[in-house]
């Protein structure tokens, strides 16, 4: 099982790692070129596109989970279905995303508070990056169908080169172009869709074979509605996700341009561990599908056992790691000092991020192969109310501290609640 989950999650790490690392380099080049105002923008304009992006994760999710179970069935007519009505939405999503780009900068300016500069800076980024919605979000559904269909080699290649081209794009549009923050914004863009063209020559390459299974019935729009509706409680758990995501830097912006740009460099070492942690997810996703849709019970329940044990022992590198190394971590991603310090100030929280987080990341994997969406959703409903009422109670005396000490809330009851559940959520589904 071990080797069959490693088999999984490596490509899926070395997919996920080079997000991180992509923002990072941005971060990094914008840290040396510019101040923390600079920053603070990149986080601004990062946070907006969370709040875009976060919304549409069931394209991802639901796209796997559901692709996993047909695989596991042998249901390849019931695969071919899934992908395309993935990519239907998508490209219908990103259509409106485009032409509502205007009210959507300007509802950010209202839900957003920092200096006027940060926000002109962030609205340039933002005006640009817009133009990758097809991109992305159809990457989205690509990505999810060869997860659930037992490849993640595919997404790894395709990050790898999607991101070698956006890291080669923003170098070249800062430092030769001087086109500053919008170069970063462009650099995105294009290899967003260089990331897509990949995607759809890989498929072509492997999977052409199954565009018999293609008809009518695919776009058939009851079946589209059945999607969203199935889909619906992984949306409303993003939707959580966002709101908390974009709480964080919006109270960090209120707190000053310093404070902003501290956090937004701690938070850079909750998305490397994330998107580690989401490798083991994403491998959860795809074998507790298979099992269930092949309805092996020993199976199932032997891959989640061994998925929370390579979750422990990431946890125990990554808190070590984080004691001895943050500092170094973050003079990478700025030279300025007072950043630094501020960071370093609050370092214990980054300390606690894989002690709090490691189990709602497996689960949200385990969760989302078996399709246990309403669990997933209650379990993130909880954890977000506790997110706001520890911050309110704590924010008057606390203040950043009360902020960070929220989140960890946030992370741990997720885990918690989806951990009580999951027998009776996913082991018992099954004989």
């Amino acid at each position: 099982m071990n080797k069959e989950i490693l088999k999984l999650a490596i490509p899926n790490i070395i997919t996920n790692i080079t997000v991180p690392l992509l923002g990072m380099v941005d971060l990094a080049i914008i840290g040396h070129i510019g101040n923390e105002t600079y920053i603070g923008a990149i986080a601004i304009g990062t946070m907006i596109f969370n709040m875009i992006y976060w919304n549409f994760g069931f394209l991802r999710m639901g796209t796997s989970g559901f692709t996993a179970q047909a695989y596991g069935a042998n249901d390849m007519k019931q695969s071919m279905t899934i992908l395309v009505r993935g990519l239907s939405i998508a490209l219908i999503a990103a259509l409106l995303l485009i032409i509502l780009q205007y009210p959507i900068a300007l509802l950010s300016q209202l839900i957003v508070k920092g200096s006027d500069d940060v926000i002109r800076l962030a609205l340039d980024y933002f005006y640009v990056r817009i133009w990758a919605a097809p991109a992305t979000l159809g990457l989205y559904a690509l990505k999810g169908w060869y997860i659930g269909m037992q490849n993640s080699k595919l997404p790894m290649w395709i990050a790898i080169f999607l991101n070698i081209l956006n890291i080669a794009f923003s170098l070249i549009f800062v430092f030769v172009f001087d086109q500053g923050i919008k170069g970063i914004a462009l650099g995105t863009v294009l290899a967003q869709y260089g990331g897509l063209l990949t995607a759809i020559v890989f498929w072509i390459a492997k999977y052409r074979h199954l565009t018999v299974y293609f008809s009518k019935d695919c776009l058939n729009m009851k079946g589209i509605g059945n999607f969203f509706k199935v889909n619906g409680d992984i949306f409303l758990r993003t939707l959580c996700l966002v709101v908390v995501f974009t709480f964080i830097p919006a109270i960090s912006a209120s707190m000053g341009d310093r404070i902003l740009a501290a956090n937004t460099i701690l938070m850079q070492l909750f998305t490397i561990f994330s998107y580690i942690m989401d490798g083991f997810a994403y491998a959860g996703e795809s074998l507790v599908g298979k099992y269930i849709g092949a309805n092996n019970r020993s199976s199932l329940s032997k891959s989640i056992k061994y998925l929370l044990l390579w979750g422990v022992i990431l946890t125990v590198i990554f808190t070590i790691v984080y004691i001895f190394f943050s500092e170094n971590i973050y003079s990478l991603l700025t030279n300025d000092r007072n950043v630094i310090d501020t960071a370093m100030s609050y370092n214990i929280w980054a300390v606690l991020i894989p002690i709090c987080g490691f189990a709602a990341f497996l689960f949200d994997g385990i969760y989302i192969g078996a399709t246990a969406s309403k669990s997933m959703r209650n379990a993130i409903f909880i954890a977000t109310a506790a997110f706001f009422i520890v911050y309110y109670s704590t924010n008057s005396t606390l203040q950043n501290n009360g902020l960070w000490l929220s989140f960890m809330f946030f992370l741990g009851l997720r885990g918690l609640v989806m951990g009580i559940t999951l027998k009776k959520d996913i082991l018992n589904t099954i004989d």
